[in-house]
């Protein structure tokens, strides 16, 4: 009786909600009948609000995680700001902005507060005198009175004129929904008086730059969606999936596999669960069809139709160039981390790119996929404590999406498993792995200019390489090798002159012949964690290189040591470089060389000798676009001589690293007004020098790392300095005894590691002055301060200290890798 009476309220609410989208369908219809729009475009429009209409009944059938975000909204909307204020909600689509605007707008204590009420769907189609004419007759409807006859004929300026009139002494709450573009919210913005009476405006946008631009004011504010947590996201799971009642034993595994796929999305995790809700929960085989096949459920030809096209009208909203650089993303493997400074070395090769006067192929690229992330449609996954991109993905939702998109075009194919004859005019190959053998037929590929092989390690693939490398892929612009079981570079590989971008990171590759000045369009070369340690000559021919990056870079296991290559005389013809990485410059020669690369953005060199220092600030006197430096001395005793009168002007750099000692601090490093990142390593710093100190004055520096860098035996961080530094880590300082922080100091840290400082008899003195800490490291300390920290006195000040800290850990290198636990 319980669940047939729970069904029967659930019933009345999804009729209610009908009821009310077709009030809206009725609302719209007449305003899409006009002249102003022809029929195609009023397809599209209504076409839009049934996807939106749907996405709202699904959502609302079992809300979850929606208590707390509704709570804060409601409180952003009812404050006592006089002011006209904006709340921007901003997500990809799917993750229930509408949902949780409108639980917000027909909440009772908000409609109780305004006097006017309005819902607009905005869309992609975008007309403005249709959507105030829409807003004016839901204002009129409200008041129960006929809309003037002489609305009709009005002009977009009347309109607007009349909607002021009308708002002008009422306090009104109005929702803008779906809104994509700036040019929509700078129309409908001029319509709306701001008379001092607390009328607010709520906007849902999948645009960040939107949310941006609406909220200007102080007291207005941008409310970023999340997916949901695992643990919501079990619950919604199960609660469509099996009525509330539970998983059964039988299926968790699957299920869970099945939620992993929807990766927080509300709207995938309920549309899921209704199909899954259908299934006979003693058949596990069924299920794990349905994970197994999700992709084709989501492709269009499944039950998985609504999601798609929600999340498609983002990409159908993007213009051709981005199109394609987010097609190629379907190359990258489900759960796959994607480099981001790989990623766009790869779009420039394969022509994504537009060129603009003023600005590199590098900052396009750069520009596009922050158009992209704007858009909602990729996802950040990694940065760098000062800011920087490191790695992306996408959704997997939306992966499927456009793998099955890139299929319809040609775009690519993906060995996946057995494989066939791929179609003739495919653009990129994507080789995952081979159960069988590998098919024939290669010549026919005359449209491709990618293949990427993502490290699967089988000999199969090796084999396949080698054979489809002979077959002749004339035009390949993109190779990608990455992690491939290969001990020399196929001499196929130089045969393929439109080559731009070649990867054999983690391959087992020794040696580059000569060979490769074949490969005269050559842009990327990248060789990281191989064991390549000199280049030959014949890579001075590849003029049109911009990243060259060889060596590796060890872990806290080898003191983070940097292995290197040995360059060929002449280095500094390569003009086009903006990546050079890890040359060895163990001589003068290179180091007047590097002077000559007036494009280096990063540039990592090693084995610097102390008598080379002078040369190398005159050669870094000329790089004046470099963005990263890392300079690493030949030997960890060597001194790093960099205090000349000559003095680099390196307004742009952001990143700097120093590896070897120093007898001060470079005056030139304390101009570096853009400076974000700074790392001293073995630079032996003196107490008296008050070195550290002077670092305090860095405005913009937002991490730094001490690396046996300092050694005295107290560290005091002054009032007043580091104003912007978010991350701190202190390693290796032999002699340290004592951390002071005094007020005001580090105002901006969430992050302090102290590791391997095992003469430290306690926790930083003026700890508690860092109110904005949420992390706290104590790594490889001595066994007297870990055992003091975790039997601390609850009342004593310590105590209370750690405690208003979220995260307290302490742990140890194990086995090459950091192992602790939270106190």
């Amino acid at each position: 009786m319980k669940a047939r009476h729970r069904i029967s309220l659930e019933i009345k609410d999804i009729k209610a909600r009908v009821v009310e989208i077709s009030a809206r369908h009725q609302r719209y219809k007449p305003l899409y009948s006009t002249q102003e729009r022809d029929s195609s475009s009023s397809n599209v429009a209504n076409a839009d609000y049934d996807i939106r209409d749907q996405a709202l009944l699904i959502e609302e059938a079992k809300l979850v995680g929606i208590d707390q975000p509704k709570k804060e909204l409601i409180s952003k909307v009812l404050d006592d700001h006089s002011h006209l204020k904006l709340v921007s909600v901003v997500g990809m689509g799917g993750l229930g902005k509408t949902t949780l605007v409108k639980k917000v707008y027909d909440d009772a204590a908000v409609k109780k507060q305004f006097q006017s009420h309005a819902w607009i769907t905005v869309s992609q189609n975008f007309q403005f005198k249709v959507i105030i004419k829409n807003l004016i007759q839901q204002l009129y409807e409200e008041i129960r009175q006929p809309v003037p006859p002489q609305v009709e004929s009005m002009d977009g300026i009347r309109l607007s004129e009349f909607v002021k009139d009308f708002l002008k002494e009422r306090r009104y709450i109005l929702v803008l929904d779906d809104v994509w573009s700036l040019d929509a919210w700078e129309a409908i913005k001029y319509v709306l008086p701001d008379c001092n009476i607390a009328s607010r405006v709520v906007l849902t946008t999948r645009i960040t730059d939107v949310a941006s631009a609406s909220c200007l004011a102080s007291h207005d504010f941008i409310h970023i969606m999340k997916p949901l947590s695992y643990d919501d996201s079990w619950t919604l799971f199960c609660n469509r999936t099996f009525q509330s009642n539970g998983c059964p034993s039988n299926l968790e595994e699957v299920c869970r596999k099945i939620l992993k796929k929807c990766e927080g999305l509300p709207l995938g995790i309920v549309t899921m669960g209704g199909v899954l809700a259908l299934k006979d929960k003693d058949k596990i085989d069924e299920w794990e069809m349905i994970f197994r096949g999700y992709g084709s459920e989501v492709d269009g030809s499944g039950k998985l139709d609504r999601i798609r096209r929600i999340l498609l009208l983002s990409y159908n909203d993007l213009p051709h160039h981005l199109k394609n650089c987010l097609l190629y993303l379907s190359v990258y493997p489900e759960d796959h981390p994607i480099d981001v400074e790989i990623l766009l070395d790869k779009w420039i090769a394969l022509g994504f790119i537009e060129e603009k006067e003023g600005m590199t192929a590098t900052d396009i690229a750069m520009r596009y996929l922050e158009q992209l992330i704007n858009r909602s449609l990729i996802q950040v996954k990694e940065t760098s404590d000062d800011g920087k991109l490191l790695e992306c993905g996408i959704h997997d939702f939306l992966r499927e999406i456009i793998v099955s998109k890139s299929k319809e075009q040609c775009f690519i194919a993906i060995t996946t498993g057995y494989c066939t004859r791929w179609p003739d005019k495919v653009r990129h190959l994507v080789i995952h792995n081979f159960t069988d053998k590998p098919p024939q037929g290669f010549s026919s590929l005359k449209r491709l200019r990618s293949v990427e092989t993502f490290g699967y390690e089988d000999p199969l693939t090796t084999s396949f390489l080698l054979k489809f490398l002979c077959g002749g892929p004339k035009f390949l612009k993109v190779l990608n090798l990455y992690k491939a079981e290969l001990d020399n570079i196929p001499k196929e590989v130089f045969k393929l002159f439109h080559l731009k971008f070649l990867n054999l990171s983690d391959t087992r590759v020794k040696v580059i012949p000569k060979s490769i000045g074949q490969l005269q369009n050559l842009e990327s070369l990248i060789l990281t964690r191989t064991t390549v340690t000199e280049l030959p000559v014949e890579i001075l021919k590849l003029r049109k290189l911009r990243s060259l990056i060889v060596g590796r870079v060890g872990d806290y296991s080898n003191n983070f040591s940097v292995w290197g290559f040995k360059s060929p005389d002449g280095i500094g013809k390569l003009t086009s470089l903006e990546r050079l990485g890890n040359i060895e410059v163990d001589g003068g020669q290179v180091v007047r060389e590097i002077g000559k690369l007036i494009q280096l953005r990063e540039l990592t060199i090693t084995k610097l000798r102390r008598e080379d220092g002078k040369e190398l600030l005159y050669s870094l006197s000329r790089l004046t676009n470099l963005r990263e430096l890392y300079i690493c001395s030949i030997k960890e005793e060597e001194t790093l001589d960099l205090q000349h009168s000559v003095s680099p002007r390196l307004g742009f750099l952001t990143r700097l690293g120093l590896t070897g000692r120093l007898e001060r601090v470079p005056e030139w490093v304390m101009s570096l007004q853009s400076l974000r990142t700074l790392l001293l390593q073995n630079s032996e710093l003196s107490e008296d020098e008050n070195a550290i100190d002077c670092l305090g004055h860095l405005p913009n520096l937002m991490e730094l790392t001490l690396y046996r860098a300092y050694e005295g035996e107290t560290l005091c961080f002054n009032a007043g300095g580091f104003p912007k530094l978010q991350k701190l880590d202190l390693g290796q300082l032999k002699r340290l005894k004592w951390v002071r922080v005094e007020e005001e100091s580090l105002s901006s840290l969430q992050k302090f590691f102290i590791v391997d400082c095992k003469l430290m008899e306690g926790l930083p003195l003026g700890l508690q002055n860092l109110t904005g800490l949420k992390f706290l490291g104590l790594y490889d300390m001595s066994d007297e301060l870990i055992y003091k920290v975790q039997n601390l006195d609850k009342q004593s000040e310590d105590y209370q200290t750690i405690s208003l800290i979220p995260q307290v850990c302490t742990g140890h290198w194990i086995n090459g890798e950091w192992k602790g636990e939270f106190l």
